[in-house]
């Protein structure tokens, strides 16, 4: 599907004043970024290491209470372990839906708040475990047709090929932190309660992802570029960009999750200039190609004597450019993953590559920068996605609000 051109106001929409400084993608070491999926494939966004939220926590052992859930804004710098855990509900009905969420509420709090924690379940403590939970557009409709959510995810190039079972999903679980350990037991929990022979639903699909060494938003992705996890900088921006401002959904926001396939070992059989040419930045210094140091903007003006672009017309910064895609920001929270060879595959194509997760308060933020990629970014050749769904972020919950209360009330 070819994605219409933008022009006047619907072009210049919610285009934050970091939105226009990011050159393209931030791919943390598994994140892409950029609205699209494939922003994230490569260091094209120019991010400063010291980039994080206003409301990050770099506390060893985040609250899971507040106006919004743990694991979205904070902390600043990415846990290094990450599992994702996506179930299908055997009924869709309200009482279902409040159940499923009472019960992994608990084990939110049994294992991430101090007072409340269980030590046969987490015997060192809390540790930096955050876990996020969000609900799909099926029963987000029967909750609240008109809510943000509610919608299907698009269709994208390449998403023929995925699994049915790789595409939505009811309940979206995502638990970060240090310690593998910690997450095994969290989902050990959870299925109990929920999925995987619990008495509400089954897991639909379980996707384990990490994430390079560093601090801040700047690693290394598994193309070999340098990447980072570009996030809204202080609370208006999260307020502007992120966050669901009214409504039954208010505090919430909007999940994509896009699994991606990279060809490692096609793009680096590539001449070093090539690969500059399809990213759009150098990659020993991650500098954009327009000339400058890694944390300078791209200049998409500028050309050679010879009037040639100097970041190439095609290459990830320019196509994922919130200049052309006319979106608002998002926040990325992007791993790495890697599964080993893919099944069934006799060639010894691996399974790896990125697990690509943002944030938004629209969907549309994410699906018109998607298309715009899909339609001209070289780097998608190098991408298949092979998981695709959308979540409604629940609102945040504490001792006197359930997680989900506004929408299940």
């Amino acid at each position: 599907m070819t994605a219409p051109p933008l022009s006047g106001p619907e072009q210049s929409r919610t285009v934050s004043r970091r939105g226009l400084l990011l050159g393209g993608g931030a791919f943390a070491g598994g994140a892409i970024a950029s609205g699209a999926i494939v922003s994230a494939l490569q260091g094209a966004t120019s991010v400063t290491a010291s980039a994080q939220p206003t409301t990050a926590s770099q506390s060893r052992s985040p609250s899971p209470y507040g106006a919004h859930q743990a694991g979205i804004a904070r902390p600043g710098t990415p846990q290094p372990h990450g599992l994702v855990r996506v179930f299908d509900l055997a009924v869709v009905d309200r009482d279902t839906i409040s159940a499923a969420l009472r019960s992994v509420q608990n084990v939110i709090e049994r294992a991430t708040d101090t007072p409340l924690h269980d030590p046969e379940l987490f015997a060192d403590g809390p540790g930096d475990l955050t876990v996020t939970v969000g609900i799909g557009p099926r029963l987000v409709r029967s909750l609240h047709p008109s809510t943000p959510g509610a919608d299907d995810m698009p269709t994208f190039q390449g998403d023929d090929g995925i699994e049915p079972t790789m595409i939505g999903g009811d309940l979206f679980v995502a638990a970060y932190g240090s310690d593998p350990g910690q997450l095994d037991a969290v989902f050990a929990a959870i299925d109990n309660a929920v999925g995987d022979g619990g008495p509400i639903g089954s897991v639909r699909y379980t996707q384990r992802v990490y994430r390079g060494p560093g601090s801040g938003t700047i690693v290394r992705n598994p193309l070999g570029f340098h990447d980072g996890i570009v996030v809204p900088e202080g609370a208006d921006e999260l307020d502007e960009n992120v966050w669901i401002s009214d409504g039954p959904a208010q505090g919430g926001t909007i999940c994509v999750v896009r699994r991606l396939r990279l060809a490692r070992a096609e793009f680096g059989s590539l001449d070093v200039s090539e690969r500059e040419a399809i990213v759009g930045r150098k990659q020993a210094s991650g500098a954009p190609m327009s000339g400058g140091r890694l944390h300078d903007e791209a200049d998409l003006g500028a050309k050679t004597p010879e009037g040639e672009f100097l970041i190439p017309l095609r290459s990830h910064v320019r196509a994922a450019h919130p200049t052309f895609t006319g979106s608002a920001l998002m926040l990325r929270r992007g791993y790495a993953f890697d599964n080993g060879v893919a099944a069934g595959g006799t060639d010894g194509v691996a399974d790896a590559g990125l697990m690509f997760i943002c944030f938004q308060n629209e969907l549309d933020v994410f699906t018109r920068t998607q298309r715009r990629l899909d339609e001209v970014d070289a780097l998608m050749a190098f991408a298949t996605p092979t998981a695709s769904g959308t979540f409604l972020i629940l609102p945040g919950f504490d001792s006197d609000r359930a997680l989900g209360a506004s929408l299940l009330g």
